[in-house]
């Protein structure tokens, strides 16, 4: 006798179909403003999950010799976000730079800002998983770091870190720089000074924090140009 009973049971639940076109791939960042210095830093760890993928990725970019933009998260959005702003600028060795022969001068620190804010916000429905610092000199020589969110929202502040270590460089930076929760008063610190502590952040950062390591790179601007200073940090 032949069953009445279909092959193929129709499905009664739901079935999930997940597709991420994103992914972390860590690392941490920072920036200090000074008086009339800047001072942007990352370290060079490219991982996923617990592979690392390279040792030596550098994560910060100098887009001219008063401004340096600073990004972490998917590299690959990273990579595309920060040849679109050299576009944007003309600052390719090929292409000349349009925007100084138009306004006869270099794009302003807060030009650079106010055009990656656009660009973010142009992205907003598919944004780009990035955490981006930009950090330099304003028009009157003082040290000037903006933060933004995916979408394009910044704000201008004395100290920012993004990252997977800035749950533990943040507070740091609020007491050592902002002063935050201490009896004494905000007060200017120097070049010798901030370097201190960033590079004291990033070796506490990385005995604690897996994603964030192998080396630091430390970009400092100041009225002269902008230095490179390098220095190794944990590997495991």
């Amino acid at each position: 006798m032949m069953s009445t009973v279909p092959s193929e049971l129709p499905v009664t639940a739901p079935i999930e179909h997940r597709f991420d076109p994103y992914v972390d791939n860590g690392g941490t960042l920072l920036s200090i403003a000074g008086k009339d210095f800047c001072v942007v830093a990352a370290d060079t760890r490219l991982s996923e999950g617990y592979s690392i993928h390279t040792r030596y990725v550098p994560k910060s970019v100098k887009l001219s010799d008063k401004t340096v933009i600073s990004m972490g998260g998917c590299y690959a959005d990273c990579l595309t976000l920060t040849k679109r702003i050299q576009q944007n600028m003309e600052a390719s060795l090929v292409a000349p730079m349009w925007y100084r022969h138009a306004h006869g001068k270099t794009m302003s620190t807060a030009a650079i800002a106010q055009m990656l804010s656009i660009m973010l916000y142009q992205k907003r429905f598919f944004p780009f998983y990035s955490w981006c610092i930009l950090g330099g000199l304003d028009e009157e020589g003082r040290g000037a770091v903006y933060t933004y969110d995916p979408v394009g929202s910044y704000e201008r502040e004395a100290c920012r870190c993004a990252g997977s270590a800035s749950s533990l460089i943040q507070p740091f930076l609020d007491n050592q720089i902002n002063f935050k929760n201490q009896a004494s008063e905000r007060r200017e610190l120097s070049l010798d000074q901030v370097l201190r502590i960033t590079k004291d952040s990033f070796t506490s950062a990385t005995e604690r924090d897996i994603y964030t390591g192998d080396y630091l790179e430390i970009f400092v601007i100041t009225s002269n140009g902008v230095e490179l200073q390098k220095m190794g940090l944990k590997k495991d």
